[in-house]
C-alpha cells in the first residue's frame, strides 16, 4: 500500500472545504436527507477523494481489462470489438405461439434466444396434472415433451444461435430434449451454445421452484458439469443466478456472494477445477441505484478471480473470469406507472403480464440504442477511476467476503440453506427496504411520490385457456403414440442411475428419445430422491 504523494494538501483541503463552502451551504440550505444510501442501504459519502480508497495498488486492485483480476472486464476490448448479446426473455402458451415470438426478435436484430418455462414445466409436472390446472403456458412456455421441444424450434437453426434457458429442477430433462432435437436438425452437441440455469440452491431461498431435496439436486448439477465438458464444450453449465436472490430483497452484497458450493461440489465429485470452470457463468439483476450497480460488477468479478485463485488453485485465467448475464430487475418495475456479456431490459408492461409483441420491442430498441448511440460501449470501463466508484467497490467486495466467511462457518452453503440462514438474512434486507419505501425515507417515483391519478390501461399479452386444454389433449396423443414398454424401460433406468452413482444425463436423454415426458422423468427420480420439504 503506498502513499499518496499529495496527502497532506488532500486532507487539508478537505477540512478547509468541510468548514468553509460546505458549511456555509449547509447553514442555508440543509440536504435533502439526513443520511444518503445506495438500494442495499449502504452508506454514500457526500464526497470521495483519492485518499477514500487507502491508497491500494493498482495493478492488484483494478488491473487492465481481459487480466487478472479481471476487475475492469473479462475482455481486453470489451464492446469495442462486438456488443453483449442482446437476449429479451420470451416465452409464453404454447411451443408454436413462442416460436413465432422467437423468430420475430430475432428478425428485429436480436442476438441470442433466452427461454422463459411456465411454472408445470419448471416444477415436473405435464399439462394433465391436477397441479397444473390453470398454469399451463400462463408465466412462460409449456415443454412437456420432445414433440413440444421440436415446436419450439422449429426453423431455427441451433447451430446459429445461443440458447439460454431459465430452468432449474428440470434442467436436466429439458437440456436433454434440446441435445436431441439438435440431434434431428443434424446439428452435434459439439457446435451448440447457450446456457442452462441450473443454479438449484437459490430455489430453496429465493424462487421456491424446486423438487428434490438440497442435496440430490447438487448430485444432478455435477452430473451435468461432468457431461458437458465432454459433450457440450461451448454450453455454459450453470447460471448462478443472484439475480433471483436480490429479486426476493436481498442487498448487492449478498447478491454476489453466491456460488461457492457449486465449485467445491464439481471438485468433491472429482473433476479438476480448470475442466469446468470455464464453463461457469453468472446472472445478476440490475437495480436502480445507477453507482452502486456498477460497483457491485466490478466487485463480483475481482472476487470471483480471487476465491477461484486462492481457494480452489485455479491455474488458467478463463477459469478465474467472472462472465455474466444482466436483466433490470423486476422488483423496479411498477404496475403504477410501468414504463455484461449478455442483457435483457425488461419490457414496460412486464410488472402486469408477459410482454406484448410491441413493448419487447420496444425494450430491444432500448438496448439497440445503448449500444450504437449512446457511446457508452465506445471506452472500455468508462467509470474506472472514479473515487467513488473504486470506493464503492472496496466496500462491497468487502460485505460479499464477509457473507461467505459467515456461510463457510456455518458449515457451506447447504448448511445455511438448510438451517434457515439464507432465507432470513433475504427476509431481513427485504423488511428493511419496504420499511424505507413505506416511511418515504427512499422514493419511488409513481409509488409513494409523484403518483397520477389516470389510470394507465396498456394492451396486456392474456394466454387463453384454451391453451391448457390444448396441451392436455396433445400430451395425451403424444404417450399414446410411443412404444409404452421402451418407455417405462428407459423410465425405470433413470431411477437405477439414481440410485446408484452414475452420471444421470445418459439415462434422462435416452428416456427423452423413447417419449417420456417432463412430468414422467420428474417422477422417476421423486421416486428415488423424494421432494425437499420446507422446515
Amino acid at each position: 500500500m503506498s502513499e499518496h504523494p499529495d496527502k497532506k494538501g488532500i486532507e487539508a483541503g478537505s477540512v478547509s472545504w468541510e468548514e468553509g463552502p460546505v458549511a456555509k451551504t449547509l447553514a442555508k440550505s440543509p440536504e435533502r436527507r439526513e443520511q444518503f444510501q445506495t438500494s442495499s442501504g449502504a452508506p454514500m459519502e457526500r464526497l470521495y477523494t483519492p485518499l477514500t480508497g487507502a491508497g491500494e495498488p493498482y495493478m492488484e486492485q483494478q488491473g487492465f481489462p481481459g487480466l487478472y483480476p479481471f476487475t475492469r472486464g473479462v475482455q481486453p476490448t470489451m464492446y469495442r470489438g462486438r456488443f453483449w448479446t442482446m437476449r429479451q426473455y420470451a416465452g409464453f402458451g404454447s411451443a408454436v405461439e413462442t416460436n413465432e415470438r422467437f423468430r420475430y426478435l430475432l428478425e428485429q436484430g436480436q442476438t441470442g434466444l433466452s427461454v422463459a418455462f411456465d411454472l408445470p414445466t419448471q416444477m415436473g409436472y405435464d399439462p394433465d396434472h391436477p397441479m397444473a390446472l390453470g398454469e399451463v403456458g400462463k408465466v412462460g412456455v409449456s415443454i412437456a415433451s420432445l414433440d413440444d421441444m421440436r415446436q419450439l424450434f422449429d426453423r431455427i437453426p441451433l447451430d446459429k444461435v445461443s440458447t439460454s434457458m431459465t430452468i432449474n429442477s428440470t434442467a436436466a430433462i429439458l437440456l436433454a430434449m434440446y441435445v436431441a432435437v439438435a440431434e434431428e436438425q443434424g446439428v452435434g452437441s459439439v457446435g451448440l451454445r447457450g446456457t442452462i440455469q441450473n443454479d438449484l440452491l437459490k430455489e430453496y431461498v429465493a424462487r421456491g421452484t424446486y423438487i428434490f431435496p438440497p442435496r440430490p439436486s447438487l448430485r444432478i448439477i455435477t452430473d451435468l458439469f461432468v457431461h458437458c465438458k465432454e459433450h457440450l464444450p461451448k454450453f455454459n453449465t450453470i447460471s448462478i443466478s443472484g439475480y433471483h436472490i436480490r429479486e426476493a430483497g436481498s442487498t448487492a452484497a449478498q447478491e454476489v456472494a453466491h456460488g461457492i458450493a457449486y465449485v467445491q461440489a464439481a471438485i468433491d465429485s472429482g473433476l479438476e477445477v480448470d475442466a469446468f470452470a470455464g464453463r461457469l457463468s453468472f446472472f445478476f439483476g440490475c437495480h436502480n441505484n445507477f453507482l452502486e450497480e456498477i460497483a457491485k460488477f466490478r466487485a463480483a468479478r475481482r472476487m470471483w478471480a480471487r476465491i477461484m485463485r486462492e481457494r480452489f488453485g485455479a491455474k488458467q485465467d478463463r477459469s478465474c473470469s467472472l462472465r455474466f448475464h444482466t436483466q433490470t430487475c423486476g422488483a423496479t418495475l411498477t404496475a403504477q406507472q410501468p414504463g455484461t456479456q449478455s442483457l435483457h431490459t425488461n419490457s414496460r408492461d412486464e410488472a402486469l403480464a408477459l410482454p406484448s409483441e410491441e413493448a419487447v420491442r420496444i425494450a430491444l430498441r432500448t438496448q439497440q440504442v445503448i449500444a450504437y448511440e449512446s457511446g457508452v460501449a465506445d471506452v472500455v470501463d468508462p467509470l474506472g477511476g472514479s473515487y467513488a466508484i473504486e470506493a464503492m467497490t472496496d466496500q462491497l467486495e468487502a460485505e460479499a467476503l464477509g457473507l461467505i466467511a459467515r456461510i463457510d462457518e456455518l458449515g457451506g452453503a447447504v448448511k445455511a440453506i438448510e438451517e434457515g440462514f439464507a432465507q432470513r438474512a433475504i427476509a431481513d434486507a427485504s423488511y428493511e427496504y419496504q420499511k424505507s419505501i413505506e416511511s418515504e425515507e427512499r422514493i419511488i417515483v409513481g409509488v409513494n411520490r409523484f403518483t397520477s391519478e389516470e389510470t394507465v390501461q396498456p394492451n396486456l399479452l392474456k394466454v387463453s385457456e384454451e391453451v391448457g386444454r390444448q396441451s392436455v389433449e396433445r400430451i395425451r396423443a403424444y404417450r399414446s403414440r410411443r412404444d409404452e414398454a421402451q418407455a417405462q424401460a428407459s423410465l425405470e433406468s433413470v431411477r437405477s442411475s439414481a440410485r446408484g452413482t452414475d452420471n444421470l444425463f445418459g439415462p434422462i436423454l435416452q428416456a427423452v428419445k423413447a417419449g417420456c415426458t417432463t412430468g414422467e422423468v420428474s417422477d422417476a427420480l421423486r421416486d428415488v430422491f423424494g421432494s425437499h420439504q420446507e422446515n
